[in-house]
């Protein structure tokens, strides 16, 4: 016999994990299935942590900037330390067709409230005073974006969600989702039927997978994602820093000093790299390294701990869909974050969550407007 819940989530990663929270916080009975032995061990584990509010898509911008609420007030709110800073976002800017573009967008930013500002070179340096000088443009700066633990978030999450009765299954694949003529009921696994009137598709990188077995075509495609980190020194760079310029092997560079005086760097391949391989190379480092001394020259002598691989989840328009599937009533889309699931995860939780207790503010209605999977694709994501 099935066993009924009132939401089932597919997927304990970066959204499943804070909208199973959410979602029990609101008093619904809550199933997070996983075909994985633990929380996270997708790509939550291989995101850097970075949590910013600029983008170019308002949707997306609005979403994140609920995300920072959370993040910002977890340890107030909830005891946990996540280990949240406030460091803000610097985007340098070495080339004047970026200052062009990144002027326009500053003009929108600015009308969404968001605390951002354009700083000439002098008052860049001063926000990051080992940043390479030359040909220096200036930047944008967000000082309300930060970064957090990926991992010790998502178990923060995980355990207020417990602790709201919310109950996670780990090693159990779903198979199938189970149909009463168009609607979605239910979801079957390795081990079992369950059946609910919601079932959101969480699943990240595999969220296409899930979406065929509704016969619904969700447009993603992973790519593959290498990082690294260093080892430990003093704290010097407070914001994360992003370079938009693309390379023959890059189409952009960007990184931070953790807490603990670690600093994690990362690009994303020019040309894109599609598939599930996570399998880490030998191309990544000397592409970054070099790219990082060349912003930062103190880092010349840093030693390198360790890279490794993830994916990015890549919709057409860099952002994701999320809500209700017009042509399988029941199922929801938390999908397609473009890599930026963490910093997205709480927004998309709390959204998913009015949706489903039917409590959108006119807000929200846009925006799942906005990011539906039907929705017609007019505009990139610049900051994708």
């Amino acid at each position: 016999m099935a066993q009924h819940y009132d939401v089932i989530i597919i997927g304990a990663g970066s959204v499943g994990v804070p909208s199973a929270f959410f979602l029990a916080k609101a008093g619904l009975q809550v199933l997070v299935l996983d075909n994985r032995p633990s929380i996270g061990q997708a790509s939550n584990k291989a995101a850097i942590g970075g949590i910013r509010a600029t983008h170019s898509d308002r949707s997306k911008a609005w979403l994140c900037q609920r995300s920072i609420q959370t993040f910002s007030t977890w340890k107030q709110a909830y005891g946990d330390d996540i280990e949240w800073k406030k460091g803000g976002y610097v985007y340098a800017v070495y080339r004047d067709e970026d200052e062009r573009s990144l002027k326009a967008l500053l003009e929108k930013q600015k009308s969404w409230q968001m605390n951002i500002d354009w700083l000439e070179p002098a008052d860049l340096i001063k926000v990051v005073p080992d940043l390479n000088s030359d040909a220096l443009l200036g930047g944008t700066y967000s000082p309300d974006d930060g970064h957090a633990s990926p991992l010790l978030s998502l178990v923060a999450f995980y355990r207020h969600a417990i602790q709201h009765q919310a109950i996670f299954h780990f090693n159990e694949a779903v198979s199938g989702l189970v149909r009463e003529k168009e609607k979605v009921i239910g979801v079957k696994t390795s081990s079992q039927t369950y059946h609910a009137p919601w079932v959101i598709n969480a699943a990240g990188a595999w969220a296409a997978q899930i979406g065929e077995m509704a016969n619904i075509e969700i447009p993603l495609i992973p790519e593959s994602h290498e990082a690294g980190i260093t080892e430990p020194v003093q704290t010097f760079i407070d914001p994360l820093v992003v370079d938009i310029r693309p390379t023959t092997k890059t189409s952009n560079f960007y990184f931070y000093q953790h807490a603990t005086g670690q600093v994690l760097f990362c690009y994303s391949p020019q040309p894109p790299i599609p598939g599930f391989d996570t399998r880490v190379t030998s191309e990544f480092l000397p592409i970054a390294a070099r790219r990082l001394i060349d912003l930062v020259p103190r880092l010349r002598h840093i030693r390198v701990r360790r890279t490794w691989r993830g994916l990015y989840p890549m919709t057409p328009d860099g952002s994701p869909y999320l809500g209700l599937v017009e042509e399988a009533p029941g199922l929801v889309l938390g999908a397609g974050m473009c890599g930026q699931g963490f910093m997205l995860g709480p927004g998309i939780a709390e959204i998913l969550t009015a949706l489903i207790t039917d409590s959108l503010s006119p807000k929200q209605q846009e925006i799942l407007q906005n990011l539906s999977l039907s929705r017609q694709i007019s505009t990139i994501e610049m900051l994708k």
